[in-house]
């Protein structure tokens, strides 16, 4: 490689580090070379899951796992009374591998099974860890593997894969998606949701909790079998007709995935598989996490590598799946996890305390998936800024696509709490919703799932707070709510506007969904009530939540339709006494009023020469807000001084878009 080619020639911070990023690549490439060889590809080459776990062959049923600690393997289940007999016992076939073939006959579509695995000193009940079907006694709660096998398997009627260069996601949880106070399933999903979506315009489903967990409360962050789709929510059937539907409607459809830790479960998941501690993870306290309660994997162990790197090939074949947010990057990327560690410098990502095996697995995955689907997305959710996270690997990057901007809504929480209006500075405003490295991509977000958990508050509670409880009917009259309504509007729009690649909603906060998100647990009573989506409010005529709705919608297929994430953004006034905020991308002129009092009747921006119409505006009746824009109103820039003005009328809390047409 070309040392021009490398990131630390565009980042001269960079340059003191040249050595370690050269070395950090170098065994990249070596670890890719050990898996594919100098010309293969890692696709070919990792294949785990078509050989683990349970396959039909040639009228056979071939039970196989990796257990290197294990005396005895039996597989016990409705098929044999789960007795252990000498029948059902695997053979050891090396390596650490076990096997047991047995007739097809013998075994059923829908059959339970587990393992009974016995090493030194001990033995036990186990899930194979290559369970591609596991469910759950609704009385007695332990979870079972399951032979699935059905007459009938789905046949796909759409294309294999949706590529969009700019994503616009839309994330979801399957179970708490329904109005009912229950779970929800990925038909029903299917049926109301998705065009519910369609509507808003986004063009990426971002899924969580798919991988299989024993805790419904833990959001699906807590993973006991990695290829095991979770069969709270329904079949795989269910949901490969929900994915088909939604590349029908050109959606694209990406997992949140997790493969930063897995959960502490011994009779349901990975940990203590054979008795051993390090089967997969590390060794003493650091294979434990020290804040999740859970267990960390070992990146450089080989078998955890294709271990992992299965799983991704897996869900994206077996489900055709878009491409994968990766949660917990940063706890992957640090031996301490990033826990109470201010990364305030460089030499930060160049330590000792940098996990370079899970660097180095994460560029792995990376290649593996944009070999399986060259426009795959492949998001970063990684908090401590990691110089060359979504840099390519040839460049001395780690190849993911995008990584999230989780200073955003950590910022917006903190002006809401901790300034007043008057405080909120438009400069400052402007650099920190555009401050990125030139050479990754980003997805921008106010707000996501973490800031709807019970213990937090979404932006729409903490502007308007109880007054949500009384005062969202059209009728009402309430400055608190007036604020707070024109401020979410306005704090969503430019976050949009300002982003550099990408979006993103969790489900409910474009129509400022009321209240928190908490899942049923003993300190609540077991209670689904704030484990549910009320979408009934966003359609309502008489309540403000419409309008909310409407607004996102609006704003939505003005940037998918006139593909403006993909334009340059450019800052004419970012104006801190009068709080205004006005800026390009391509064509349009965005002129934000965050003035809490002060309305402008003719306000002077620089601007591009031209004719500019007025095509919307968050003051709106329809949106929530007191129609002062005439929206039928056009523009012709003033010259003055060698400069090209815009002279608008701009009310307090407002947000105006114009488009350039002559």
């Amino acid at each position: 490689m070309a040392k021009a080619d490398y990131i630390y020639e565009r980042d001269p911070y960079l340059l003191p580090f040249r050595e370690a990023i050269e070395a950090r690549h170098a065994r990249i490439i070596s670890a890719k070379e050990a898996i594919a060889g100098k010309k293969g590809k890692i696709s070919d080459a990792v294949n785990n899951h078509l050989y683990y776990g349970l396959h039909k062959i040639y009228g056979y049923w071939v039970f196989r796992e990796w257990a290197p600690n294990a005396n005895r393997i039996y597989v016990i289940g409705d098929f044999n009374g789960w007795k252990k007999s000498d029948e059902y016992q695997m053979s050891p076939i090396g390596n650490g591998n076990w096997e047991l073939v047995i007739p097809e006959e013998n075994i059923h579509h829908g059959d339970k099974f587990k393992w009974f695995v016995e090493w030194p000193a001990g033995g036990g009940e186990r899930l194979p860890a290559y369970a591609f079907r596991c469910v759950q006694d609704v009385h007695t709660k332990v979870f079972c593997a399951e032979v699935w096998d059905p007459d009938k398997p789905y046949k796909w009627k759409s294309k294999k894969h949706i590529k969009v260069d700019n994503p616009l996601i839309y994330e979801v949880h399957i179970g708490m998606s329904s109005e009912e106070e229950k779970i929800s399933s990925f038909d029903e999903f299917r049926r109301t949701v998705l065009p519910h979506i369609v509507d808003l315009g986004y063009n990426t489903i971002q899924i969580m909790a798919l991988q299989e967990h024993p805790y419904y409360g833990s959001f699906g962050y807590q993973v006991s079998n990695f290829f095991a789709l979770s069969s709270r929510f329904g079949t795989p059937e269910s949901f490969k007709q929900l994915v088909d539907e939604a590349h029908s409607l050109g959606i694209a459809i990406i997992m949140d995935i997790v493969h930063s830790h897995a959960v502490k479960n011994e009779v349901e998941g990975l940990s203590r598989l054979d008795g051993s501690y390090t089967t997969y993870f590390h060794e003493g306290p650091k294979g434990e996490h020290p804040a999740w309660n859970s267990r960390c994997f070992d990146y450089g162990k080989p078998e955890t590598r294709y271990f992992l790197l299965s799983n991704c090939k897996y869900w994206m074949e077996e489900y055709r799946l878009d491409g994968f947010r990766f949660d917990g990057v940063t706890s992957m990327l640090y031996f301490d996890h990033g826990l109470e560690r201010d990364f305030s410098g460089y030499a930060s990502y160049f330590n000792n305390g940098v996990d370079e095996d899970a660097i180095c697995y994460l560029a792995l995955a990376n290649m593996l998936i944009k070999e399986l689907y060259k426009d795959a997305i492949t998001i970063a959710e990684d908090m401590s800024g990691l110089a060359g996270l979504a840099a390519p690997i040839q460049q001395g990057g780690i190849g993911f696509g995008y990584r999230m901007s989780m200073g955003i809504p950590d910022m917006w929480i903190k002006w809401i709490k901790e300034r007043s209006d008057w405080e909120w500075n438009m400069g400052e405003l402007w650099h920190e919703l555009t401050n990125k490295r030139a050479d990754e991509k980003t997805i921008s977000y106010a707000e996501c799932h973490d800031q709807a958990l019970v213990g937090d508050k979404t932006i729409i509670f903490r502007l308007i707070d109880k007054e949500m409880y009384f005062s969202m009917n059209k009728e009402s009259s309430n400055v608190v709510v007036d604020r707070g309504i024109a401020l979410h509007k306005m704090i969503r729009f430019v976050t949009l506007a300002t982003a550099g690649d990408g979006y993103l909603c969790f489900m409910g906060n474009e129509f400022g969904h009321p209240e928190w998100i908490d899942f049923p647990r003993e300190g609540n009573g077991w209670s689904y009530k704030y484990a549910r989506r009320q979408w009934r409010l966003a359609k309502a005529d008489y309540l403000r939540y419409k309008g909310l709705n409407d607004f996102d919608a609006a704003i939505i297929h003005l940037f998918a339709i006139q593909q403006l994430l993909s334009q340059p953004h450019y800052c004419y006034r970012a104006d801190d006494s009068d709080k205004t905020l006005c800026f390009t991308r391509g064509n349009y002129m965005f002129a934000f009023n965050f003035n809490p009092e002060m309305s402008f009747s003719d306000y002077w921006t620089e601007a591009p020469a031209g004719k500019w119409d007025t095509i919307m505006s968050s003051d709106r009746a329809s949106f929530g807000g007191f129609d002062r824009i005439d929206e039928n109103m056009s523009h012709l820039t003033t010259y003055q001084d060698g400069k090209n003005y815009l002279r608008l009328y701009l009310p307090s809390r407002t947000v105006t878009v114009l488009k350039k047409v002559d």
